[in-house]
């Protein structure tokens, strides 16, 4: 297996098969109920491929999947990927009208839905006119086929010899603003990803929690690394801390993703400190803000190593911050990773030094192709150094210190400006969380009369303050320029499924309420 993973180019399936052929009993997916050995995993993706071959989708067009996560949710995928298909895995709270466009965008033959995701498709003011297949129930319905009647008839497939510059998925993202555009990967930016699952720790032993959306890039960066590396991933179906915690300690769980907020939920629950997360190796967080405090709470009391990893979807440059390595560094993303290239330009487009805060580019071997069908958009994400190297351009604000670690400053379209001056919202927000009272804190720019943008500031409190004293609080430790000008307290920040703060649903909202500011 080790030969296969040191290849240049190799696939996933691939990787499984000689798993089932070594290890056929090792169980690779479970679910807490059920569980999926290597061998099982390896026939089963088997009859997937063949039922899609059957139904004459060709390699190299595209399934969509829409639904929580499940086992047969990841045999599905993995089964597409070994007829050489892409997979447009969709995020079901995106609403059925942005869903029935995804579907439409990628060019999907097929749709993978569970109940929740097909009737929610219901609603939609156009409804995609393609086939469904139910991924959760054994009874046929009028509007869709389940899965075991789907693969019922199915063969051995014909094989697929897929190759590097084939898309292996295309992931709708629109960060947190904007219209949805498709993110294309490679099979070589993925087995890439994979490759790297060798430093990250994973390998025979790794027992993975997969507790982030199977749609998200932020899970697949972990789950296909485990499975690639003949590991076991425990699959929920949907978050939740206690559950979270019982699945560690019961299947000595050594490897997980986690976002900000999912550390914060874990840590904050009665029954953290005394389950056993002994076995836990390494621990990764990414996609959205990691704030140095929660990281030290991490470190303190969760054994095992945290590593950040700061980048995009559409790939780049990723930094690295091995927590446990670099205490003194929490509050940055990190260094480039090795063989990746991440540099700062300014709004010229001219590269800038250390010290200089600019706008994040990077470089690497995982890269994506482009947004699918939007050459303009494409164009848009790229930056070329004057030698013509490519790099994706991130929106992110930063800035490196001597040592080469990063520290982000803001999102672009997050920064406010105030009678012409800059105002990183991060500052404030990192300030904010310092008060004893506050939990979590969001601040957005809202339109004033005065001066264009002033900063507002979203609290969510752990203990009762008048919010008069908590804005003269923070008022007094910020430059004049930083003022905030009011401040809402708030039961909890809206989130993306990935635990991103939709900062644009906090400005709509105080607006609706209270218009501008003066």
């Amino acid at each position: 297996m080790t030969d296969l993973i040191d290849q240049p180019f190799g696939t996933i399936p691939a990787l499984i098969r000689s798993h089932a052929q070594t290890r056929g009993a090792c169980i690779a997916l479970h679910d807490g109920d059920q569980a999926i050995d290597y061998a099982s995993l390896d026939a089963q993706m088997d009859c997937v491929a063949a039922a899609l071959q059957r139904d004459g989708i060709q390699a190299q067009q595209a399934i969509a999947i829409c639904a929580a996560n499940s086992l047969a949710y990841a045999v599905v995928f993995l089964g597409a990927l070994r007829a050489g298909i892409a997979v447009a895995p969709l995020a079901p709270s995106a609403g059925a009208d942005s869903l029935c466009s995804m579907i439409n965008d990628a060019r999907a033959q097929l749709l993978f839905v569970d109940t929740d995701a097909a009737a929610m498709l219901d609603e939609a003011t156009s409804p995609a006119s393609i086939r469904r297949i139910l991924l959760d129930m054994h009874e046929e319905t009028t509007a869709a086929t389940s899965l075991a009647h789907w693969l019922d008839d199915a063969a051995t497939p014909a094989p697929v010899d897929a190759q590097p510059d084939w898309a292996f998925n295309i992931i709708y993202s629109s960060g947190t603003t904007g219209t949805p555009k498709g993110i294309v990967q490679a099979n070589a930016m993925r087995w890439t990803h994979m490759q790297r699952g060798t430093f990250a720790g994973y390998g025979p032993e790794s027992v993975t929690m997969i507790a982030t959306p199977l749609y998200s890039n932020t899970t697949l960066v972990s789950f296909f690394p485990t499975l690639a590396l003949g590991g076991c991933a425990v699959v929920m179906a949907k978050f939740d801390a206690a559950t979270y915690l019982l699945l560690a300690a019961r299947f000595k769980v050594t490897h997980s993703m986690l976002v900000p907020v999912q550390y914060m939920r874990l840590l904050a629950h009665a029954d953290f400190d005394r389950t056993d997360l002994s076995a836990f190796q390494m621990k990764f967080c990414t996609s959205a803000p990691f704030a140095a405090l929660l990281k030290a709470d991490v470190l303190r009391r969760w054994p095992g190593g945290l590593v950040e990893y700061y980048g995009m979807t559409e790939g780049g440059g990723t930094c690295v911050l091995q927590a446990h390595l670099y205490p003194h560094k929490l509050h940055t993303v990190g260094q480039s990773a090795p063989g990746h290239d991440v540099r700062l330009i300014d709004e010229d487009g001219v590269e800038v030094g250390a010290e200089v805060t600019g706008e994040v580019v990077g470089h690497s071997p995982a890269m994506m192709q482009g947004y699918f069908g939007q050459p303009d958009k494409t164009a848009e994400a790229e930056w070329f150094a004057p030698d013509g190297k490519r790099f994706i351009r991130t929106g992110d604000l930063g800035r490196f210190d001597a040592d080469g670690f990063l520290t982000l400053m803001d999102r672009k379209k997050d920064m406010i400006i105030s009678g012409g001056f800059n105002i990183y919202p991060s500052d404030l927000e990192a300030l904010l969380v310092q008060h004893p009272a506050v939990a979590e804190a969001a601040v957005v720019g809202v339109t004033s009369a005065r001066w264009g943008e002033t900063p507002v500031g979203f609290i969510v409190l752990k203990e009762l303050i008048e919010r008069d004293e908590l804005l003269h609080w923070i008022n007094q430790k910020v430059g004049k320029i930083q003022r905030l000008a009011t401040l809402q307290f708030v039961a909890e920040l809206p989130r993306s499924a990935i635990g991103k703060v939709l900062k644009r649903d906090l400005r709509t909202r105080f607006a609706d309420q209270f218009g501008d500011v003066p």
